[in-house]
């Protein structure tokens, strides 16, 4: 297990969320998913030892945004960083504006993932 930490991942579509969280636990890490912000919150209060968040913005219930001022108002989870993953070509820009330490434009590049993990994990 790398680092013995969680990494939640945070996406509404299914097939992308299972497809990361494949990857991730193939190279040793743990995952913890949630489809929208309100299950990601939950997770993380209800869990510990997280490294990282890869972050959605577009998603039903508690997107991307209204997840992470929740976050961050929250010092138990403000420091946890968070990588945002989205469709959106201006996913750069909207990620700087969250205070996310990184951002990935779909499809993802794995090997960059896993080289931004590595580095929080």
């Amino acid at each position: 297990m790398s680092g013995g930490k969680n990494i939640l991942i945070v996406e509404d579509d299914d097939d992308v969320r299972e497809c990361l969280a494949a990857f991730l636990e193939g190279e040793g890490y743990r995952v913890v998913e949630a489809e929208d912000g309100q299950q990601a919150l939950v997770r993380l209060r209800s869990a510990s030892d997280f490294c990282l968040i890869l972050l959605d913005l577009f998603m039903p219930v508690m997107n991307g945004w209204a997840f992470r001022a929740e976050q961050l108002r929250d010092p138990a989870l403000a420091t946890i960083p968070v990588i945002v993953i989205s469709a959106d070509a201006g996913t750069p820009q909207k990620a700087t504006a969250l205070g996310a330490v990184d951002s990935m434009v779909k499809p993802i590049e794995f090997d960059r993932l896993l080289q931004a993990v590595t580095s929080y994990c």
